[in-house]
């Protein structure tokens, strides 16, 4: 498996910094939060999509995917959220990233059987673009749709290659999902897997990995039982919680530690 982590742990850090933090701590790759806020996101042109992406490359560090906000289940016409995720799939097109993340959204106002058909809708739409661009979409287990058992309430029905699964173990794990439940349900679809850490379901200000409640040995386990290679991703919450440990000085121990799990589960 390979490592990366999530540039939602480094608000607003400029590229060459953030790719000096990989390189400097052994990660492979890197997701990049794609809002307006941060360095990366759809309304850069071309020009600064191809330095990006040279930066990359000569850092030698993969840009995995591009973390987006649209909303598969969000109420009303679906242009609007088709639009924007055909920015999030042109953007990384351009820098090379195999991912885009969408999250689910629904609205808990709404019957769950609306809910999914609206997602399964726009997922499958999504997918046909993504796969003229040679791009995969991924639904993250967030929100409305938090486990393994939500996520695959849209995904069966698209039934596209295209169209995958993002699984974040703080969310299948506050679903009350075992690890091995949530890999059974998105084995067929799965992308890559966000792997953080949290003091309980109350406080889930980011911690080290380790350091918390959630299953992460248990997690790689399953994946490593699998047999399978794809990447873990780092995503540390720092955006939202401000009071967190910064990223950087973490970044070490937190690859170490991952790999002291891969190798305990080889």
């Amino acid at each position: 498996m390979k490592l990366a982590f999530s540039t939602l742990g480094v608000p607003g850090l400029p590229i060459p910094e953030v790719l000096a933090l990989a390189t400097a701590h052994g990660y492979h790759g890197v997701e990049l939060r794609a809002h307006p806020e941060e360095p990366v996101h759809p309304g850069l042109s071309p020009a600064e999509r191809a330095e990006t992406a040279a930066q990359f490359e000569a850092a030698g560090v993969e840009v995995l995917g591009v973390a987006g906000y649209a909303r598969l289940a969000a109420p009303g016409d679906d242009a609007p959220v088709l639009d924007e995720i055909r920015g999030l799939l042109r953007l990384a097109h351009d820098l090379g990233a195999p991912f885009v993340r969408v999250f689910p959204g629904a609205d808990a106002g709404r019957p769950r059987e609306e809910s999914d058909s609206t997602a399964a809708r726009r997922l499958g739409v999504a997918a046909e673009d993504a796969a003229a661009l040679g791009v995969r979409v991924l639904l993250e287990t967030h929100d409305s749709h938090r486990t393994g058992a939500d996520a695959i309430r849209v995904l069966g029905p698209v039934g596209h290659g295209q169209a995958g699964a993002l699984w974040d173990v703080m969310h299948t794990w506050l679903g009350g999902e075992q690890p091995s439940q949530t890999y059974a349900a998105l084995a067929p679809h799965l992308g890559y897997v966000q792997v953080k850490d949290i003091a309980s379901a109350e406080d889930t200000t980011p911690l080290a990995l380790g350091a918390g409640v959630l299953p992460l040995a248990e997690c790689v386990e399953v994946l490593a039982r699998a047999g399978w290679d794809g990447w873990l991703c780092w995503e540390y919450e720092k955006r939202w919680y401000e009071a967190a440990e910064p990223l950087p000085r973490l970044l070490g121990p937190g690859r170490e530690y991952l790999d002291r799990l891969l190798n305990e589960s080889a």
